[in-house]
């Protein structure tokens, strides 16, 4: 090129288009969110949506309440961002989707940490007024709702921040006693002594999901009880029949041994005692006996089948000590007895185990209640009170222990044949890592197999006589309505209600089902008393002579009128009397003290939040609950009971379930071993949109991973959507409408960009529809990289820049219609990223319509509108009378045709990386390309498209068809000998030299 033509080159600069936008390719997400944040807030962003969607058909996602304790930690980010692209998603397709977020304020995760700051002040909390001790735990409660509600919003979540619902608003707490009253009323309330998860440390009983499993090392002992009678097999007598258990602390509180009627059964003698144990078990048992089966005088005497055992007694092993040790122990068939471990035979303490408590009961046999609720035996306890180091916790390994008091004194009677370390999984409290207990203890119950037909159900709670409608105190209509709970139908019980409820609802992903249907076929009757002071109590009144509790409209609709007043401090023994009306003398009513499981409040927020009028947008039941798989033995089932109980249907239609986050390693996180992601450092150092981004792209519905690496991939994956965006702001500077193109005009290629993003629109669709934003965000960003930015833009942006000028102000038809498929582009992407990325998308579509409102209020891309001319499939017909769906059909074989063009293109590019890389040519625009094809389908096929342009080469030419050749053929690329266009840079034919212009710029310049 001579000085003269460079210089002419660097003039035409200013005569080609090149894209302008003020949008940043530096995110700077940290520092721009919180002010577009504020802005929300300042236009109060959520009522408007709510106007903007008001009368349209609704979505309601009921949000399941999170404990107020703790800061934002990362399965809070994921579960609520997940929340918010429901609702996001919903309102895009315009239906009204209103968020209201929630807390869970009351119960023992709230109480133990007030109390943890007695104990660090060596304060004794059972000293302080219970009041005033519920007050600090309100308090604390209320702090941590306010901190994490403005932590959850910093992550653009869009919902009812200024009136979320909390479990300890008096109307919901007097809504949850509404909702107890139900069950009372019904007869689908009942207490009685069975043994329940207890944690001594809590001092308290706890559902299942307050749980969790642990490997621990406890003791192992065998122990010998004597048989003393045997009437099937009176050779028995004076034999040992041995049992096993790895829990030493229950065997004071023994009361019957367990055997299974078809196991087999040994008699064997060892150095002269003779002793009793499974035909299978025998091996591992002498080897922690530390017996030598083989020795002389150890053989086997006598085999028997369990049944033989009918009708037999056993001595307790310190039945010298009198009193209760000294009543024989009765052998009992128990269809639970196996062999996998331990003896064959098993001690039942029925203080202490369900199938204890439940064989013992069927035999007449009562708990005895030796062990407080610290997990000590009594002070009176015949063989374990008295010294401190005997009432140790049964729950302290040093009490347990091969040399502990129980371990002594059984080894002291000879009854002690073995103790050892036993690893094995074990249950703990949740909160404070301790071992927990089965304890015996009197509690509430809701019935999971109790049958009531509707007849017993209406005539449940009627109100006395003169009272009810007349008393003040007595609820609104509503609530009074609300208290009649809805018939389930003859002879259905709570768990047949909630399994026909289970099967009626969907489940995503389906797995979810038969977690909780098996959960719910399994489950024991429905704890739902504590012992704790910070929660709504059982509001009852029990008869001190019957032993019943109060069935009293009347009586109840005062109770909940003073809790609604007052919240749980209205339930107290100064208003006793009051609460129980002139009727009812209060020294004949015992009023109950115990609190309702949290889990109970939690299941009734369908009731308060969903039913309430509280919240005018919502209805039940709610088409969606969203949390973790563990809600399926949380929140879930317990919304579910609550429902089926007093609804006789489930709180939703259908329900969603994500799995938790793991470490890059697939480790569960954990502040000990330092591998925690803290979401909040993560927003102040990248932005709220990354997180959002990771978070929509896992495949939540499993456990799941995050890490620096992966974080390093989701931000390129942000980057390359930023620069997507921004693309599309530049190369539309100045559109205006009249530029637009009706679709029949475009070449072809446009119109296969727009098959594209219909294609895709239909996706996105089916994405939301299953919930799969997963699918949702890959298939958003592959559009994006793959079909636009590496073949639509990357093809076009010659025409974009250069097929412009003097001669054609606003372009050629094909530079218009280029414009016009951006422009219908960036609609649509901008609506489709905005539920993903909050911030970016608000950013940009300000960028181009900095007085258009947010982007947040748009719903789905409308094609009909945007295109203007294109009737979309139920808009209207096409051109040739035929329907046109929203993949913008073309002629017949037009998407075949396409994709197979596009792997030509891709094979050509292959082809000159090479020579790119070996700086045989610089640029694709040199190259010289010519195919020899294997079929004359293909042949016609690119014979009649433009290849040079597509490929963005110098020229193609292209030889027969050759039968020997498959798939693309076979390619020779070479430099080109063609001049250099000073304007559009491209290698032409008709350039004379480097520099000089091309037959298209000579044109645009005239």
């Amino acid at each position: 090129m001579t000085d003269q033509s460079a210089s002419a080159a660097a003039d035409y600069k200013d005569t080609v288009f090149l894209p302008q936008t003020d949008f940043p390719m530096k995110a700077g997400l940290a520092q721009k969110e919180p002010a577009i944040l504020a802005r929300w807030q300042e236009q109060d962003l959520y009522r408007q949506l709510r106007d903007a969607r008001r009368g349209r058909p609704k979505f309601i996602l009921h949000d399941g309440p999170p404990y107020a304790n703790g800061d934002m930690h990362i399965g809070h980010a994921l579960n609520h961002i997940l929340k918010d692209m429901v609702c996001r998603t919903q309102s895009l397709l315009g239906k009204d989707a209103p968020y209201v977020p929630g807390w869970d304020c009351h119960g023992l995760p709230i109480e133990w940490k007030v109390e943890e700051q007695y104990r660090k002040k060596k304060l004794n909390k059972d000293e302080v007024d219970p009041v005033a001790f519920r007050a600090e735990c309100r308090a604390y409660a209320q702090h941590w709702v306010d901190t994490q509600r403005e932590q959850l919003k910093r992550l653009g979540i869009n919902g009812d921040w200024d009136n979320p619902y909390l479990t300890m608003d008096f109307a919901a707490e007097a809504t949850i006693v509404q909702e107890l009253m139900k069950f009372a009323e019904s007869g689908q309330l009942y207490r009685g002594a069975k043994p329940v998860m207890w944690s001594p440390v809590e001092k308290t009983a706890l559902a299942e999901a307050e749980v969790e499993y642990a490997d621990v090392t406890s003791t192992q002992i065998d122990v010998a009880f004597e048989i003393v009678d045997a009437p099937n097999a009176p050779e028995l007598v004076g034999a040992y029949a041995v049992i096993w258990t790895t829990t030493p602390w229950t065997i004071p509180v023994n009361q019957a041994l367990a055997y299974g009627p078809d196991v087999a059964y040994d008699l064997v003698n060892l150095n002269g005692c003779r002793y009793l144990i499974a035909r299978d078990l025998q091996a591992a048992a002498m080897k922690r006996w530390e017996f030598d089966p083989t020795a002389e005088g150890s053989q086997s005497i006598g085999q028997y089948l369990g049944a033989a055992l009918a009708g037999a007694t056993a001595r307790h092993p310190m039945h010298e000590l009198g009193g209760f040790f000294a009543k024989p122990r009765p052998f009992l068939p128990g269809d639970f007895v196996t062999t996998d471990a331990g003896t064959g035979l098993v001690h039942m303490a029925p203080d202490h185990g369900e199938d204890d408590f439940d064989l013992c009961k069927a035999n007449g046999i009562e708990p005895v209640f030796a062990v407080e609720g610290d997990g000590r035996y009594r002070d009176d306890w015949a063989w374990l009170g008295g010294a401190d180091e005997r009432r140790m916790s049964v729950i302290n390994p040093k009490f347990n222990a091969p040399d502990g008091p129980i371990c002594e004194d059984l080894r002291a009677a000879g009854a002690l044949l073995s103790a050892g370390a036993f690893q094995h999984s074990y249950p703990h409290s949740w909160r404070s890592k301790a071992r927990v207990i089965f304890r015996c203890t009197p509690q509430w119950f809701i019935p999971m197999d109790q049958s009531l037909s509707p007849r017993e159900r209406e005539g449940a709670a009627q109100p006395r006589k003169g009272e009810g409608d007349a008393d003040a105190s007595s609820p609104s209509p509503r609530a009074a309505a609300q208290l009649a709970p809805l018939p389930q139908g003859e002879g259905m019980t709570l768990r047949s209600t909630a399994l026909q409820a289970i099967s009626d609802t969907r489940w995503v992903p389906a797995k979810g089902e038969n977690r909780i249907r098996s959960m719910v076929e399994g489950r024991p009757d429905w704890v739902i008393s504590r012992q704790r002071a910070w929660g709504v109590p059982i509001t009852l009144f029990v008869n001190r002579k019957t032993g019943q509790y109060l069935k009293d409209a009347a009586v109840n609709a005062r109770i909940v009128a003073a809790i609604r007043e007052r919240g749980v401090d209205g339930w107290n023994e100064a208003d006793a009397p009051a609460l129980l009306g002139p009727d009812y003398d209060p020294a004949d009513y015992e009023r109950v003290t115990d609190i309702l499981d949290v889990w109970f409040d939690s299941g009734c927020t369908h009731a308060f939040v969903l039913e309430s009028g509280q919240w005018p947008g919502l209805q039940s039941p709610a088409d969606l609950y969203l949390e973790g798989s563990d809600q399926h033995r949380g929140w879930f089932q317990s919304s579910l009971l609550q429902s089926c109980g007093t609804r006789g249907r489930a709180p939703y239609k259908a329900v969603l379930t994500h799995g938790f986050t793991m470490d890059a390693k697939g480790m569960k996180m954990s502040k000990s071993l330092g591998n925690t992601i803290d979401p909040l450092t993560l927003i102040k150092d990248s932005g709220a949109d990354i997180l959002r981004l990771w978070a929509l792209s896992v495949d939540f519905t499993e456990d799941h991973r995050i890490g620096k690496e992966i974080l390093a991939g989701v931000s390129d994956q942000y980057r390359k959507l930023r620069n997507t965006f921004r693309y599309l702001l530049g190369a539309l500077a100045g559109f205006e409408e009249s530029e637009k193109v009706a679709v029949a005009d475009m070449p072809e290629l446009e119109r296969y960009v727009l098959h594209l993003l219909g294609d895709m629109d239909a996706k996105l669709r089916q994405a939301v529809e299953d919930f799969d934003y997963n699918t949702y965000v890959r298939t958003l960003a592959d559009f994006a990289n793959n079909d636009l930015s590496a073949f639509f833009f990357d093809i076009r942006k010659d025409c974009l820049y250069c097929d412009i000028g003097p001669a054609a102000p606003q372009g050629t038809l094909k530079r218009r219609a280029y414009r016009t498929v951006l422009h219908v582009l960036f609609e649509a992407l901008v609506r489709y990223a905005a539920p993903v990325l909050v911030f970016t998308a608000e950013e940009v579509w300000g960028t181009r319509y900095p007085d258009a409102g947010s982007v947040h209020l748009l719903e789905w891309p409308d094609f009909d509108a945007l295109l203007s001319s294109v009737p979309c499939e139920g808009r209207g017909p096409s051109s040739d009378g035929q329907e046109m769906g929203p993949r913008l059909r073309g002629e017949p074989d037009f998407v075949a045709k396409w994709e197979r063009i596009r792997k030509f293109r891709a094979a050509i590019t292959e082809n000159i990386e090479p020579l790119r890389r070996d700086k045989v040519i610089r640029s694709s625009l040199e190259a010289m390309v010519h195919i020899d094809v294997g079929t004359d389908e293909d042949l016609a096929l690119i014979s009649g498209v433009d290849l040079t342009e597509l490929a963005i080469v110098a020229d193609v030419s292209l030889g027969k068809s050759r039968p020997d050749l498959t798939n693309l053929g076979i390619m020779t690329i070479e430099p080109t000998s063609h001049h250099k266009c000073g304007r559009c840079w491209r290698h032409l034919p008709e350039v004379t030299e480097d520099g000089a212009l091309c037959d298209r710029c000579s044109e645009m310049l005239a």
